[in-house]
């Protein structure tokens, strides 16, 4: 008998609210936060069957480290604020990565620019 092959994207639904969610919780909690202030949720990812969900962020702040290890100091506050605002029985764990997509573009234009030199 063959497997069943389902078609969902549950996954990317839980990963998109959570990534709404966060972004608000951050924004009304660390709102005065001058590290946080800056940070732009980009993107979301659901993995583990649900149980996990990696926020790609984006910040204005040079200081990419700082930033990172101010949401890793963060992140048990957000998610238990995430789980008293999410209608699900689980609350995934959540992780900030870093999303260096721009300036991969930017050096991208750089060196198309500069090719005909």
């Amino acid at each position: 008998m063959a497997k069943r092959q389902f078609n969902s994207n549950r996954g990317e639904r839980v990963a998109a609210k959570v990534q709404t969610l966060v972004a608000e919780i951050l924004r009304d909690n660390w709102g005065e936060d001058a590290l946080v202030s800056g940070v732009s949720l980009v993107g979301s990812v659901a993995h583990g069957g649900l149980q996990f969900v990696r926020l790609f962020y984006y910040t204005r702040n040079d200081d990419v480290d700082a930033v990172q290890k101010r949401l890793d100091a963060i992140t048990r506050m957000v998610r238990f604020e995430l789980a008293a605002r999410m209608n699900q029985k689980y609350v995934p764990d959540i992780k900030f990565a870093y999303d260096d997509t721009l300036e991969k573009a930017a050096r991208i234009d750089e060196l198309l620019n500069n090719l005909d030199k």
